[in-house]
């Protein structure tokens, strides 16, 4: 008896240091599982540290399905250890279920503090830029209970949504926090819900939607300063004060009479009455666009130490989250999640998290290794050369691999993206797509056109 709790004990301990997939020869310089993690009961295949990495490697995947990430897998195996097994997913989608939510969010917060440790400060400190958007997800009866469709659609028509809030770091693109909920929830409200991760002596950097006088108060008490684009609406009750310049000068707001719905009476009595903001107006005038003026609320109040231009330059660079937001959500398919349970789709997203901040490690890493301008490497780029490399490093052997990671870094800090400054960028599609015609009826009373081609969108009722 005692010789066979030694074997299993064994077997433990080698399975939780055997490698478990292509995507850990890539990615294991940057994180690393704790200790016990790949720990597992009695012998599987799937141990909680293959488990991991397949996961990972699915969402890296261009093909996220289940049966493209086991094979993938079965490869590995084969080549690895020699064993073969089941190509059937029933095992693999039964192990993602038994990984805990819990130890896959605590790999984020470690991370993304290693990524960003070495990032370029402004004026002496950190700049987080916040946004919001929002996902669907498969049309289940579980997962419309958690993240219900948009109100405007009828039943049985549309997909479950959720809106999620996104703090990344400006410096190095790092997702830093991520606040999911339903649709219904504002992202002003998710913002408040951010703000005890938001640390001292930062900078938030936001649009327009998130500027009001109470945030701008309360985010100063927590010794986080603003730089927002005022709000369209916020053409009275502020007073001027001071002029630093033509277009940069000193304003007092004053408080209102209403009171916001998320703040008690007494906590909105407490604020003070006038809070000072300064004020900077830049005109916007490109070749090609409309001629635009942008009103920029900020509480850096001191013009020799924040000079004008050099603000008015920080918020020009937040459209960098927009495009963080389409590098996960289109170039890694994190648009349209696959999970049909909510605890799988929970797990899924913060998948997509992990996997987004591996891919900017890697990028980081090429970017200072081959003195390449980090913002012009290409995300889609580096994960197609992840995806074709991770193979081939899993394949040779140890003492070879750093010379190919080393050639993977040189391909990546290669893919340089042209310099493109103001470029037009609708969001629009110019491939037709097929005359289908639009589900707007539950599937067991729609009615199909006989004709396709006939078919007219604006003839349906």
């Amino acid at each position: 008896m005692r010789h066979r709790m030694n074997r299993m004990k064994r077997i433990r301990t080698q399975a939780a240091r055997l490698e478990a997939g292509q995507m850990q020869t890539v990615f294991e310089r940057f994180l690393r599982l704790p200790q016990g993690f790949g720990v597992f009961e009695r012998e599987r295949l799937y141990t909680p540290a293959r488990v991991f990495w397949i996961f990972l490697a699915q969402v890296l995947c261009a093909d996220g399905a289940c049966v493209n990430a086991v094979m993938n897998f079965l490869a590995w195996l084969k080549n690895a250890t020699g064993q073969e097994a089941s190509p059937q997913t029933g095992a693999y989608c039964r192990a993602r279920q038994r990984l805990a939510l819990e130890q896959i969010q605590a790999l984020h917060a470690p991370l993304a503090d290693a990524l960003d440790g070495a990032a370029a400060l402004f004026w002496g400190r950190r700049v987080w830029v916040v946004d919001g958007s929002s996902l669907s997800m498969p049309d289940t009866e579980a997962n419309q209970k958690a993240w219900p469709q948009p109100s405007a659609q009828k039943p049985g028509c549309g997909f479950p949504v959720m809106r999620f809030l996104a703090v990344f770091s400006l410096s190095t693109g790092v997702w830093r926090t991520l606040i999911p909920s339903p649709l219904s929830t504002g992202e002003r409200s998710l913002f408040h819900a951010a703000w005890e991760r938001l640390e001292p002596n930062t900078i938030a950097l936001c649009d327009a939607g998130f500027c009001s006088y109470a945030d701008y108060v309360l985010l100063r008490r927590r010794q986080v300063d603003c730089v927002m684009h005022n709000h369209q609406r916020r053409k009275k009750g502020l007073r001027e004060l001071k002029r630093f310049g033509k277009h940069d000068r000193l304003v007092a707001w004053f408080k209102g009479p209403m009171r916001p719905a998320w703040l008690t009476k007494e906590q909105w009595d407490e604020l003070p009455e006038t809070f000072c903001v300064r004020e900077i107006t830049v005109h916007i005038d490109e070749p090609g666009f409309r001629t635009e003026t942008v009103v920029i609320a900020t509480t850096l109040l001191d013009p020799k130490k924040y000079p004008a231009d050099e603000i008015a330059e920080l918020y020009r660079r937040r459209w960098a989250v927009e495009l963080y937001l389409r590098d996960i959500k289109i170039a890694m398919g994190m648009d349209v999640l696959r999970c049909k349970t909510p605890a799988m789709v929970q797990k899924e997203l913060w998948m997509h998290v992990l996997a987004y901040n591996l891919v900017r490690a890697l990028m980081l890493e090429a970017a200072q290794g081959h003195r390449a301008p980090l913002e012009r490497i290409s995300f889609k780029g580096t994960c197609d050369a992840i995806r074709n490399w991770a193979p081939v490093l899993a394949a040779v052997p140890k003492a070879k691999r750093t010379t190919f990671f080393v050639t993977l870094l040189r391909c990546i800090a290669r893919a340089i993206v042209p310099y493109r400054p103001n470029r037009s960028e609708p969001r629009a599609k110019k491939r037709r797509p097929k005359n289908y015609q639009r589900l707007t009826q539950p599937r067991h009373i729609f009615k199909e056109c006989p004709h396709r081609a006939k078919y007219k969108a604006h003839r349906l009722k």
